[in-house]
C-alpha cells in the first residue's frame, strides 16, 4: 500500500508538471491544489530535491520546479526514494538471507515466495515503465470519460 507521503509526492509532482513552461510554484499554491497539509508537505519537496527530481529558486517567482521533464520522471523511483521497497514480503526484498522469514525454515523451498516474487517482478516492471507524464495522461483520459457519462437536467 501506498503511504500517504508517496501519494502527496505523486499528486504535487502532477500539479507542477502542469505548470507552464514548468514555472516555480509556491508550497502554498501546491498545498492548496493537491490538498496537501503545507508542513508535510514541505518535508516532501525537500526529499524530492535531494533526489534532484525537483529544484527550486529563491525570491520572487520562486519556488519548487521539476528539475527534470514528466516523461522523465518514473513512478517506481519516487515509490522507492518515499516509501523504501516495493515487495510485498521482507522474504522477497530481501532473497539473499539465509533464513528471510523466521517462520519460514526452507526459504528456497516457499511456493508463496516465489507467487510473491513473480508479484513484484510485474509490479515492478509496471512501476518503473511508467512515469508521471504517464500518469497525467491516465488522469486526462479518465476524467474526460467521466466527463462523457454525466448527465446534464
Amino acid at each position: 500500500m501506498l503511504s500517504k507521503k508517496t501519494k502527496y509526492a505523486l499528486v504535487a509532482l502532477e500539479i507542477l508538471a502542469k505548470q507552464p513552461d514548468l514555472e516555480p510554484m509556491l508550497i502554498s499554491d501546491i498545498a492548496k491544489a493537491g490538498n496537501i497539509p503545507k508542513k508535510f508537505l514541505e518535508l516532501i519537496l525537500l526529499e524530492l530535491k535531494k533526489h534532484h527530481i525537483l529544484d527550486s529558486k529563491k525570491g520572487q517567482g520562486g519556488g519548487y520546479f521539476l528539475k527534470k521533464l514528466p516523461d522523465e520522471i518514473r513512478i517506481g523511483t519516487v515509490i522507492r526514494l518515499l516509501s523504501g521497497p516495493v515487495g510485498m514480503a521482507p522474504c522477497v526484498n530481501n532473497p539473499n538471507s539465509e533464513l528471510p522469514c523466521e517462520e519460514c525454515p526452507t526459504p528456497d523451498a516457499c511456493g508463496l515466495r516465489e507467487i510473491i516474487g513473480e508479484v513484484l517482478t510485474a509490479t515492478t516492471n509496471i512501476l518503473d515503465h511508467e512515469t508521471l507524464a504517464s500518469m497525467m495522461e491516465r488522469s486526462e483520459r479518465l476524467m474526460l470519460a467521466k466527463r462523457d457519462y454525466m448527465f446534464h437536467i
